[in-house]
């Protein structure tokens, strides 16, 4: 099993964040991971993105032109990079912030209000961990418990965000199995 994403957004949402939870959560796993940031010239509010690549084998690039996943949180990110997702590949969009879809009929589109979704739990600063949590939901690429970890460990000096982030996850990851059925 390989899979290969692009995690894409404005500075500030978290990409870099869930693209690195996803490649420590394959390591601690024991499966092969790459995690290659990219940012624009603006840092923050300016388009992030960085690609992160899980397989059960030795990994020949980190770079990843046409992956069969796509996380999208924002309409740029949506515009630049759904046209490269792999026929039958996978885009999570975060439908909070993206009133559009890629018209794509030949990929499978995941719509995810991302950031209603987080004000839900309280804050929209959570709305990555609904997003990261709708992709893992959907694709099952590492374990739930995997990021629990991680999020207890990332936020281990405010631990009065670990329980919101975890719920965050959960909501995403309930997002994600629901609408695959």
């Amino acid at each position: 099993m390989t899979l290969d994403v692009m995690f894409a957004g404005f500075g500030g949402q978290g990409i870099m964040l869930i693209g690195q939870m996803v490649a420590y959560a394959g390591m601690g796993e024991g499966k092969q991971v790459s995690w290659l940031p990219s940012y624009g010239p603006e840092m923050r509010g300016g388009t992030a993105y960085c690609s992160v690549v899980v397989s059960d084998n030795p990994i020949g690039s980190p770079v990843n032109r046409n992956p069969s996943c796509c996380v999208v949180m924002n309409r740029p990110s949506l515009e630049k990079f759904a046209p490269k997702v792999k026929k039958g590949g996978l885009l999570v969009v975060n439908s909070s912030l993206i009133p559009v879809t890629s018209e794509r009929e030949d990929i499978d589109e995941l719509l995810v209000p991302c950031n209603d979704l987080a004000m839900e739990l309280g804050t929209a600063k959570a709305a990555n961990m609904v997003v990261l949590g709708a992709f893992v939901g959907r694709t099952q690429v590492v374990k739930l418990e995997s990021l629990d970890l991680l999020v207890e460990k990332q936020f281990a000096k405010k631990p009065k965000f670990i329980p919101l982030n975890k719920e965050a996850l959960r909501v995403g990851i309930e997002r994600g199995k629901a609408e695959a059925s």
